[in-house]
């Protein structure tokens, strides 16, 4: 008999749980509940709903009890940065802010008050993104300063979930280096660093890799939800489980980690923490078995997904698929600057996207169809640009882009990406996330005997669509 491991992955938009099981060595999914998640105003920030959230893992967990299929563990991931502060009794202390919210405004300058931004980038080998853990910190100690007499512990948000699963405070290795306080070197937390910068060094205590055991479900959540399981930690940080997933062992790909964000690189066992690697703002963050994922933050399907939101509270109600269907009949030639930062976090995209083409001197997008097609257009050249930029840091050649995630099913976009890029692209899994997470906790109870065993089966076990380099025109 089959036994079961769930994945409970968390998105900035929606949250997924997904049961896996392993039969004759591949990996058979099982979605089982799915919730909608977003940032809410509270108190004039952008914040996630704590209480909302952990309601919803419950009530997944919930539905694989009325299953029948109780999992043997569980694991929880979330994209990066965000973080919640504890008191003593394990209580949030503020609200859990999220990386959008415009507190971070200005607090790179304080923070290279302290230390320079390449000082900073040689420590940490990671790419300035002002939504980064250390820009939020400086915004907490300069805008709540009595937090930190407060607070006692600081956990990313899916180390938080899994507290209040278990009782237990385990700060996850991959999750905690997209904070930009982690040394590459020794893979722990830069304490020198933190207390340079004035933020509590107690609240940053030994880093646990994937694969760990946090502890069994508190006997309150227990009675709950119906039973009891190990949580095991996966990648916690949704693209370190989505490039674990990647459906290959050669050196020489590079991998797309297509959701919201686009995160594009390479695997590499060493940090590039030079000059050059931070004038082109690639990032080093952590990844399981300790690889890095040697990447480049690229705005992603934010930008059309704004766009579809924009258009159905508009009454055009289109699917992903037809925007891409519409998008690929037009001829506008008109491209925008992806990781702008008008972008991040606009009132409206529509308006930024039109804004910034008429501003450039470019057609400005009119229909549904040419604003998806700008996008599409704009993202698959990036693309193509960071490829350039990967080749040059690295001295390597890669030979093909393996895109995983959601934005694998984006059929126009895959086609824009082996055009702009020049390299074939593999499509899918488009579930990579979850089975990242999976495969951590699979690898851990001895399925799989390790991350190159368990690509090969992902390989084997869902569907991988190629799109070959287009002909010249």
């Amino acid at each position: 008999m089959s036994q079961y491991y769930l994945a409970v992955d968390i998105g900035a938009s929606s949250g997924r749980h997904i049961l896996g099981s392993v039969r004759d060595g591949r990996m058979v999914l099982e979605e089982v509940y799915r919730f909608p998640n977003g940032m809410k105003k509270m108190n004039g920030q952008l914040c996630w709903d704590l209480d909302e959230l952990f309601g919803h893992i419950k009530a997944g967990m919930k539905k694989c009890r009325e299953l029948g299929r109780i999992p043997i563990s569980m694991g929880i991931d979330t994209w990066g940065v965000d973080f919640v502060l504890v008191d003593e009794n394990g209580r949030a202390v503020g609200n859990a802010v999220g990386y959008r919210d415009g507190r971070t405004n200005g607090m790179d300058d304080e923070v290279y008050r302290i230390i320079s931004q390449d000082r900073l980038y040689a420590r940490t080998g990671i790419q300035k993104e002002i939504f980064n853990t250390v820009y939020q910190l400086m915004a907490v100690k300069k805008q709540h300063p009595e937090y930190f007499t407060q607070a006692k512990f600081l956990l990313m948000l899916p180390d938080y979930f899994h507290f209040l699963l278990t009782g237990v405070k385990k700060q996850e290795y991959t999750e905690a280096t997209t904070s930009q306080l982690v040394n590459p070197y020794t893979k722990e937390w830069d304490l020198e660093l933190i207390e340079m910068l004035g933020y509590p060094t107690e609240w940053f205590g030994p880093l646990s890799v994937p694969g760990t055991v946090v502890g069994n479900l508190t006997p309150q959540v227990q009675e709950e939800v119906g039973f009891n399981c190990q949580v095991v930690l996966p990648p916690t940080h949704d693209t370190a489980s989505a490039v674990a997933a990647v459906p290959s062992n050669e050196s020489d790909i590079l991998y797309i980690s297509s959701g919201t964000w686009s995160l594009m690189g390479t695997e590499r066992m060493e940090a590039d923490c030079s000059v050059e690697s931070m004038k082109k703002n690639f990032t080093n963050e952590g990844g399981y078995g300790y690889r890095f994922r040697y990447l480049k933050n690229i705005m992603g399907l934010w930008m059309i997904q704004s766009v579809k939101k924009e258009l159905t509270e508009a009454g055009e109600d289109y699917s992903f698929g037809e925007l891409c269907e519409m998008a690929s009949r037009e001829t506008i030639p008109s491209v925008v600057a992806c990781n702008d930062d008008c972008f991040l976090a606009p009132e409206s995209m529509i308006r930024a996207v039109k804004d910034f083409c008429e501003s450039s001197g470019q057609p400005v997008p009119q229909t549904a169809g040419q604003l998806a097609a700008v996008i599409y257009n704009s993202l698959a050249r990036c693309y193509g640009e960071t490829v350039e930029e990967l080749e040059q840091v690295t001295g390597k050649r890669y030979r093909q882009i393996h895109i995983v995630g959601g934005g694998a099913n984006a059929d126009y976009l895959n086609r824009l990406t082996a055009k702009y890029t020049k390299r074939p692209v593999y499509a899918g899994p488009t579930e990579a996330t979850a089975i990242g997470n999976l495969t951590a906790q699979m690898i851990r109870a001895g399925e799989y005997a390790g991350l190159t065993e368990a690509r090969e089966a992902i390989f084997q076990s869902f569907e991988v669509k190629e799109y070959p380099v287009p002909a010249k025109e």
